[in-house]
Protein backbone atom coordinates (compact mmCIF):
# COMPACT_ATOMS: atom_id res chain seq x y z
CA UNK A 1 0.00 0.00 0.00
CA UNK A 2 2.79 2.21 0.83
CA UNK A 3 4.40 1.35 -2.75
CA UNK A 4 1.16 2.43 -4.47
CA UNK A 5 0.77 6.05 -2.44
CA UNK A 6 4.54 6.80 -3.60
CA UNK A 7 3.69 5.76 -7.64
CA UNK A 8 0.71 8.30 -7.10
CA UNK A 9 2.47 10.74 -5.85
CA UNK A 10 5.36 10.03 -8.48
CA UNK A 11 2.48 10.78 -11.04
CA UNK A 12 1.89 13.65 -10.03
CA UNK A 13 5.23 14.72 -9.53
CA UNK A 14 5.78 13.78 -13.24
CA UNK A 15 3.05 16.17 -14.80
CA UNK A 16 4.59 18.95 -12.61
CA UNK A 17 7.57 18.79 -13.77
CA UNK A 18 6.15 18.89 -17.21
CA UNK A 19 3.31 21.21 -17.16
CA UNK A 20 4.29 25.06 -17.72
CA UNK A 21 3.28 27.59 -15.17
CA UNK A 22 0.94 29.18 -17.44
CA UNK A 23 -0.83 25.97 -18.48
CA UNK A 24 -0.82 25.01 -14.53
CA UNK A 25 -2.60 27.77 -13.28
CA UNK A 26 -5.17 28.72 -16.72
CA UNK A 27 -8.41 28.04 -15.92
CA UNK A 28 -9.85 27.07 -19.35
CA UNK A 29 -13.43 28.38 -19.40
CA UNK A 30 -16.16 27.71 -20.32
CA UNK A 31 -15.73 23.67 -19.84
CA UNK A 32 -13.58 24.06 -16.32
CA UNK A 33 -14.02 26.33 -13.79
CA UNK A 34 -10.82 25.36 -11.83
CA UNK A 35 -7.15 24.87 -12.86
CA UNK A 36 -4.40 21.99 -12.88
CA UNK A 37 -3.32 24.13 -10.13
CA UNK A 38 -6.44 24.34 -7.87
CA UNK A 39 -7.04 19.87 -8.40
CA UNK A 40 -3.12 19.65 -7.27
CA UNK A 41 -3.53 22.01 -4.42
CA UNK A 42 -6.69 19.91 -3.22
CA UNK A 43 -5.08 16.73 -3.11
CA UNK A 44 -2.05 18.24 -1.42
CA UNK A 45 -4.27 19.47 0.93
CA UNK A 46 -6.02 16.11 1.71
CA UNK A 47 -2.53 14.57 1.91
CA UNK A 48 -1.22 17.36 3.88
CA UNK A 49 -4.54 16.74 6.31
CA UNK A 50 -3.66 13.09 6.97
CA UNK A 51 0.18 13.64 7.46
CA UNK A 52 -1.10 16.57 10.28
CA UNK A 53 -3.78 14.51 11.48
CA UNK A 54 -1.87 10.85 12.31
CA UNK A 55 0.26 12.88 14.34
CA UNK A 56 -2.66 14.78 16.32
CA UNK A 57 -4.81 11.42 16.11
CA UNK A 58 -7.46 13.25 14.69
CA UNK A 59 -7.72 13.86 10.66
CA UNK A 60 -9.82 17.27 9.01
CA UNK A 61 -10.15 17.25 5.38
CA UNK A 62 -12.05 20.01 5.42
CA UNK A 63 -9.06 22.54 6.92
CA UNK A 64 -7.31 23.45 3.14
CA UNK A 65 -4.76 25.79 2.36
CA UNK A 66 -7.61 27.44 -0.99
CA UNK A 67 -4.86 29.62 -3.11
CA UNK A 68 -1.42 30.13 -2.76
CA UNK A 69 2.39 28.89 -4.36
CA UNK A 70 0.94 25.72 -4.69
CA UNK A 71 -1.95 26.04 -6.80
CA UNK A 72 -0.19 28.61 -8.77
CA UNK A 73 3.74 27.33 -8.94
CA UNK A 74 5.12 23.63 -9.76
CA UNK A 75 7.82 23.57 -8.27
CA UNK A 76 5.48 24.76 -4.69
CA UNK A 77 3.60 21.68 -5.57
CA UNK A 78 7.05 19.49 -5.93
CA UNK A 79 8.52 20.21 -2.73
CA UNK A 80 4.85 19.85 -0.90
CA UNK A 81 4.85 16.43 -2.57
CA UNK A 82 8.43 15.37 -1.79
CA UNK A 83 7.90 16.18 1.67
CA UNK A 84 4.30 13.95 1.76
CA UNK A 85 6.54 11.08 0.11
CA UNK A 86 9.44 11.43 2.79
CA UNK A 87 6.35 10.89 5.49
CA UNK A 88 5.12 8.24 3.79
CA UNK A 89 8.56 6.01 3.23
CA UNK A 90 8.71 6.76 6.84
CA UNK A 91 5.53 4.51 7.64
CA UNK A 92 5.09 0.91 8.52
CA UNK A 93 2.24 -1.33 7.97
CA UNK A 94 2.15 -1.69 11.62
CA UNK A 95 0.87 2.10 11.32
CA UNK A 96 -1.78 0.87 9.08
CA UNK A 97 -4.23 -0.35 12.34
CA UNK A 98 -3.58 2.87 14.58
CA UNK A 99 -7.03 4.37 14.79
CA UNK A 100 -7.80 7.95 13.50
CA UNK A 101 -10.74 10.18 14.44
CA UNK A 102 -11.98 11.63 11.27
CA UNK A 103 -14.20 14.99 11.04
CA UNK A 104 -15.84 16.37 8.55
CA UNK A 105 -19.02 18.13 7.29
CA UNK A 106 -21.45 16.16 5.64
CA UNK A 107 -24.25 19.01 4.44
CA UNK A 108 -24.54 21.96 2.06
CA UNK A 109 -27.59 23.26 3.82
CA UNK A 110 -25.65 23.65 7.35
CA UNK A 111 -22.69 23.12 8.34
CA UNK A 112 -22.94 19.65 9.87
CA UNK A 113 -20.23 17.83 11.09
CA UNK A 114 -19.91 14.37 11.71
CA UNK A 115 -16.81 12.33 13.14
CA UNK A 116 -16.41 8.57 12.83
CA UNK A 117 -13.66 6.58 14.24
CA UNK A 118 -11.40 5.06 10.85
CA UNK A 119 -7.30 3.93 10.47
CA UNK A 120 -4.61 4.78 9.02
CA UNK A 121 -4.72 2.43 5.87
CA UNK A 122 -8.56 3.28 5.31
CA UNK A 123 -7.56 7.40 5.21
CA UNK A 124 -4.27 6.70 2.58
CA UNK A 125 -6.80 4.34 0.16
CA UNK A 126 -8.82 7.27 -0.09
CA UNK A 127 -6.75 10.11 -0.24
CA UNK A 128 -4.88 7.59 -2.87
CA UNK A 129 -8.20 7.57 -4.68
CA UNK A 130 -9.11 11.00 -4.56
CA UNK A 131 -5.95 11.87 -6.02
CA UNK A 132 -6.45 9.51 -9.22
CA UNK A 133 -9.98 10.94 -9.61
CA UNK A 134 -8.54 14.37 -9.55
CA UNK A 135 -5.27 13.92 -11.83
CA UNK A 136 -8.16 12.45 -14.09
CA UNK A 137 -9.71 16.31 -13.96
CA UNK A 138 -6.54 17.66 -14.60
CA UNK A 139 -5.52 15.04 -18.08
CA UNK A 140 -8.58 17.13 -18.99
CA UNK A 141 -7.82 20.18 -18.58
CA UNK A 142 -4.24 19.64 -20.27
CA UNK A 143 -6.37 17.94 -23.52
CA UNK A 144 -8.25 21.00 -23.55
CA UNK A 145 -5.21 22.99 -23.36
CA UNK A 146 -3.81 20.81 -25.73
CA UNK A 147 -0.74 19.71 -23.78
CA UNK A 148 1.33 16.57 -24.16
CA UNK A 149 0.60 14.34 -21.10
CA UNK A 150 0.85 10.53 -19.76
CA UNK A 151 -2.27 8.57 -21.20
CA UNK A 152 -1.95 6.97 -17.46
CA UNK A 153 -2.39 10.33 -16.04
CA UNK A 154 -5.56 9.68 -13.94
CA UNK A 155 -6.16 6.08 -14.82
CA UNK A 156 -8.07 4.44 -11.97
CA UNK A 157 -5.89 1.07 -11.13
CA UNK A 158 -9.18 -0.91 -11.91
CA UNK A 159 -9.31 0.49 -14.75
CA UNK A 160 -5.35 0.08 -15.46
CA UNK A 161 -5.97 -3.66 -14.79
CA UNK A 162 -9.14 -4.28 -16.68
CA UNK A 163 -7.67 -2.64 -19.94
CA UNK A 164 -4.41 -4.60 -19.60
CA UNK A 165 -6.57 -7.65 -19.42
CA UNK A 166 -8.30 -6.53 -22.48
CA UNK A 167 -5.42 -6.15 -24.36
CA UNK A 168 -4.01 -9.22 -23.29
CA UNK A 169 -7.10 -11.16 -24.63
CA UNK A 170 -6.83 -9.37 -27.98
CA UNK A 171 -3.22 -10.34 -27.98
CA UNK A 172 -3.93 -14.24 -27.12
CA UNK A 173 -7.00 -14.18 -29.84
CA UNK A 174 -4.26 -12.78 -32.19
CA UNK A 175 -2.08 -15.21 -31.40
CA UNK A 176 -4.30 -18.02 -31.80
CA UNK A 177 -5.83 -16.60 -35.28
Amino acid sequence: MLNSQLEILAQGRAYLEGVTKEDYSQIVTPNFISSAGSHMRHIIDHYQSLLVGFNMKSVDYDYRLRGGDIESCPKAAISKIDEIASWIEQLSESNFNEPLLLSTEVSIKSKNVQTVTTSLARELIFVGSHAVHHYAMISQISFAQKSQFDQSFGLAPSTATFLREKNQQMQTKATQN
